[in-house]
């Protein structure tokens, strides 16, 4: 009998403020779409990290004989078979280098018109011009600081690159754009919040003499504030089960179909669909959690029982 009695007071109080429900709902849907997205974003990220600076190399650039007319690092002329030798076998003595390959002229006269022959510049270039290198693959690529000091400055070494930090300006522009998703969605919490709160009140002034009735026959404070607090709750799982949709519909259309990205962007190494199934227990858990216990402290301040 007194379930019956608050899933039917759920019922009008759904029906009476339904307005409001609506805004909740659609506020806690939107606030909570970004939370999963920011947090398959952040995986995202992580994903893209593992995979990529396992991947990077760090490149040493050697000098040719139009460096040593043109630029201060090769101010001693090009590199000699010397000095080729000595720097490879330095190279191959470093604990922290996993393996070195070396890149001739010609071939990276190849993979230059491989990449750009399209460029106006690719036809001026000849393979004389390009610079030998040598690729290492660090066993870790944070050690990149190591190779740099070891060889920058040293005769026939033009430059030391690392392809890290490339990809660190990519990837804090990443975490940017992912905090201000979260920032977004911070301040749409406090709006849905402020709507259950509201909602409540609404609710529990409009059934003020059925609350002070139920008061003076003895009833219990819990007994009173359940259907209040089931109400919220009920707004808020509806918004967040249409969160789950919107982050399950997104993923569906923009990585596997519609946009499909997974097979336009295959450097990108997309989260699957594990890292989404796993985010919307959360996501239900919070649409209801959230909702309930901002109704119960609104009703402790709101509903003298």
């Amino acid at each position: 009998m007194r379930a019956q009695f608050v899933l039917s007071e759920i019922g009008v109080g759904l029906r009476r403020n339904l307005t409001m429900t609506f805004a909740v709902i659609v506020s806690v849907a939107l606030s909570l779409a970004l939370f999963g997205g920011s947090l398959l974003m952040s995986d995202q990220v992580s994903t893209m990290k593992g995979y990529w600076y396992d991947k990077v190399n760090v490149s040493i650039f050697l000098c040719n004989k139009h460096d040593a007319e043109n630029d201060v690092h090769c101010a001693k002329g090009a590199v000699t078979e010397d000095q080729k030798k000595q720097i490879l076998a330095d190279l191959k003595k470093m604990p922290v280098v996993e393996n070195v390959t070396s890149e001739s002229q010609d071939e990276a006269y190849k993979h230059y018109k491989e990449q750009f022959g399209n460029s106006p510049l690719a036809g001026s270039l000849t393979p004389d011009q390009m610079q030998e290198s040598y690729r290492i693959k660090l066993k870790d690529p944070q050690k990149y600081q190591v190779i740099a000091t070891a060889f920058n400055g040293r005769d026939g070494v033009q430059s030391v690159q690392d392809q890290k930090g490339i990809l660190d300006n990519l990837f804090q522009l990443l975490n940017l754009m992912n905090r201000g998703a979260l920032g977004v969605m911070a301040m749409m919490l406090i709006v849905a919040l402020l709507l259950i709160v509201n909602t409540v009140r609404v609710s529990a002034f409009s059934r003020r003499r059925e609350t002070g009735i139920m008061r003076l026959v003895g009833a219990s404070g819990f007994y009173i504030q359940a259907p209040f607090i089931a109400e919220a709750a009920v707004a808020g799982l509806i918004g967040g089960g249409l969160a789950c949709v919107a982050l399950v519909v997104g993923r569906y259309f923009t990585i596997d179909h519609g946009m499909d990205l997974s097979h336009k962007l295959t450097l990108i190494n997309f989260v699957g669909w594990d890292a989404v199934l796993t985010k919307l227990p959360l996501i239900l858990a919070t649409s209801v959690l959230m909702p309930s216990l901002a109704a119960f402290f609104a009703l402790r301040k709101y509903l003298k029982v």
